[in-house]
């Protein structure tokens, strides 16, 4: 069953054209990645599929309800000097969701001991990991995670990998952006090589190396994407 889907879609930005006939659909269930340097439009097709803004032109699907997403972006949006607990508090309220539900995210994440930090005291990678707690509170059916490791530790993040893992044993649908070739090929069931807004190839990461003639590991679909644009993804 089709999850989220986007049908020759296109946005610009004043004369900036960011996204150029985009065409993709991701299955329920599934762990979706989506990979580009910065500025290849991943971001602006995030906020597109969660209606944070409009395409100019194509369809857009999304199997869910805005109650039923979940969100980790950049913009993590957190209350400066509220507590870490006390930042999930105010969507523990808006959601109807218990207490209980709140501590086992937090310890999920790793920030059950520094519950009473205020976010702005946090370092960078533990506020990531609050985010992605706010992401996980109602149990969503379809995840928007941009970027969900890329200030942490090594160890944190093999923690974040295994989460979105069971997230998606449990049913959801995952969605992420990378620059990471590594976490792509682990953890994604398909994937999108986006490069100055067209989507210049998809599919399973094992079957993309293969159709590219590239060695057999999957830490080469790095190899593909120089091979395709003649640059890398930084």
């Amino acid at each position: 069953m089709i999850s989220t889907s986007m049908k020759n879609v296109s946005k610009a930005f004043g004369k900036n054209q960011v996204l150029r006939d985009v065409t993709f659909e991701t299955q329920a269930g599934e762990i979706f990645g989506m990979l580009g340097p910065s500025g290849a439009g991943k971001t602006t097709i995030i906020n597109i599929l969660t209606k944070q803004t409009s395409e100019d032109s194509g369809t857009v699907r999304v199997d869910a309800t805005s109650q039923e997403i979940g969100l980790m972006l950049e913009d993590d949006g957190m209350f400066p000097t509220l507590s870490a607990l006390d930042n999930l508090i105010v969507y523990e309220d808006i959601y109807g969701i218990p207490r209980k539900r709140t501590k086992e995210v937090m310890e999920q994440v790793g920030l059950w001991e520094a519950r009473k930090t205020t976010s702005e005291s946090l370092s960078k990678g533990m506020r990531q990991r609050l985010v992605l707690a706010r992401a996980l509170l109602h149990k969503p059916k379809i995840m928007f995670l941009d970027e969900p490791t890329s200030a942490l530790d090594p160890v944190t993040a093999r923690g974040i990998h295994q989460l979105i893992r069971d997230l998606r044993a449990g049913g959801s649908t995952i969605f992420l952006t990378t620059h990471n070739m590594e976490e792509a090929t682990n953890l994604c069931d398909r994937v999108v090589l986006l490069h100055q807004g067209k989507i210049i190839e998809q599919g399973n990461p094992k079957e993309i190396c293969r159709r590219h003639n590239s060695v057999k590991t999957v830490d080469d679909l790095e190899s593909v994407f120089v091979k395709l644009t003649g640059g890398g993804l930084t």
